[in-house]
């Protein structure tokens, strides 16, 4: 059911848009501010966030707005907002504090950083539309804990495939099929890809290069899947996901899959590799009505026992506004952890792993991620992805190993990480963390 548009139509011709204000104008955030400014009616993207302030200012400029102030404080920031001016910043935290911004969307995808500006927005009773799986996968749940609590929406958003698998997921459900796997299409699927590898890449489209290897070397799906498992109640059918590579029609897939175990599990996120239609996302689901299968059949969705449903695109930044819609207008998440996780995504070894060294970011050149079922994660004590970045190695870690808390040292006093053990304690999950590098 469409009513965003409407909705949005309403508050423009009321002369009261919704205001948000982004954390970081990199590639999407550049792509989200010119969707707003252009194409949103009844929303206006009133402040910008970045480290470097000319990133904000290009932000503006790319959507055709060249008249902005630059402020310091918060009073400073509600005096523009109240003035009907642009603003740039700095300081993330301004937008978090100020009066006058009905919603945050982050587009950082960092943790530390990242959990950081998500607190404090949301002590400040603000809707926080997260384009940050990374985030969300690691400390997602505790983070839903807190904006529970304070009464405002946490999400995911619209455009990219973990939230589009979700309104695919909730529409198969609206018309009375059960979901057993909520899928991602992917072109590639090389762990061992690194920035120089993807630099050309990079170049090409106007990325870094780090952000296009997270995509290449699986980290990024991994995240992406997690989420969409954390907020269905489904799992892993194994470490890493089964990643079939399939050049057909992901129609031609429900066969693949076996329904018994898919039941068993309650239902799993996976991704295919190769399949078209790329780069879409599908939904496979079951119907227990003879009727209704028969239906199904007669409307060209097959015999079952599972029914193919995909939608063969992801807009990322084109959706986006909606999702800020959706939270402010509607209190409806696009996407949120139901409670306790399912799936993390934990540090896997890219290449040998020497004792002394300190591990890189997500996308670098020494790890990637994979999915594993939470209960897992927690019984082997393994390392989660978000966390490795900064870690130092107390040991030599091979090739494809999957990295434990054991095996590192944390940095000291990271809010990432002192919330991951409240996430634990929350939820009742048992964990041993090391102590942190001195």
């Amino acid at each position: 059911m469409i009513i965003v548009d409407r909705a949005l139509q309403a508050r423009a011709e009321a002369g009261n848009p919704v205001r948000v204000g982004m954390i970081g104008a990199g590639f999407m955030g550049r792509g989200i501010a010119n969707q707003i400014a252009n194409s949103v009616p009844g929303m206006e993207l009133v402040a910008i966030f970045n480290r470097n302030l000319d990133g904000a200012k290009r932000a503006y400029t790319e959507a055709g707005i060249t008249d902005v102030r630059v402020v310091n404080t918060v009073t400073d920031l509600e005096s523009a907002i109240a003035q009907g001016q642009y603003a740039v910043t700095d300081d993330a935290m301004l937008l978090c504090q100020a009066e006058g911004i009905d919603a945050l969307i982050e587009v950082t995808g960092t943790i530390e950083f990242g959990a950081q500006v998500v607190l404090e927005a949301i002590a400040h009773h603000k809707h926080v539309i997260l384009m940050n799986a990374e985030l969300d996968g690691t400390i997602g749940p505790i983070l839903k804990v807190y904006a529970d609590r304070e009464g405002v929406i946490l999400s995911a958003c619209d455009g990219d495939q973990p939230g589009v698998q979700m309104n695919l997921y909730r529409f198969v459900k609206s018309i009375g099929l059960t979901p057993l796997l909520c899928g991602n299409i992917k072109g590639l699927q090389d762990p061992y890809r690194n920035p120089t590898t993807q630099e050309g890449f990079a170049k090409r489209w106007g990325q870094k290069a780090h952000m296009v290897t997270s995509f290449a070397d699986g980290s990024k799906i991994s995240f992406e899947q997690a989420i969409v498992a954390n907020a269905t109640g489904m799992k892993v059918a194994k470490r890493g996901m089964l990643g079939y590579d399939y050049t057909g029609h992901v129609d031609e897939m429900t066969n693949m899959y076996d329904v018994d175990q898919l039941k068993e599990l309650g239902g799993i996120v996976d991704y295919v590799v190769g399949t078209k239609p790329g780069p879409g996302v599908f939904v496979f689901g079951t119907h227990d009505d003879p009727k209704q299968q028969h239906y199904l059949n007669l409307y060209k969705l097959g015999e079952g026992p599972l029914y193919s449903f995909y939608t063969p695109y992801h807009l990322c930044h084109f959706e986006v506004p909606l999702s800020v819609a959706r939270a402010v207008l509607f209190q409806d998440p696009v996407m949120a952890p139901l409670g306790s996780p399912v799936v993390d995504v934990v540090t896997t070894a890219k290449i040998d792993l020497k004792a002394g060294e300190t591990l890189d970011g997500i996308g670098f050149y020494m790890t990637y991620g994979q999915c594993e079922n939470s209960d897992v994660t927690q019984a082997q004590n393994l390392l989660p992805m978000g966390l490795a970045e900064g870690c130092r190695l107390k040991r030599d870690v091979l090739k494809d190993q999957v990295l434990t808390y054991d095996d590192v040292e944390l940095p000291e006093g990271r809010l990432s990480d002192k919330l991951r053990a409240e996430q634990n304690a929350y939820f009742g999950v048992a964990a041993k963390v090391p102590a942190t590098v001195s």
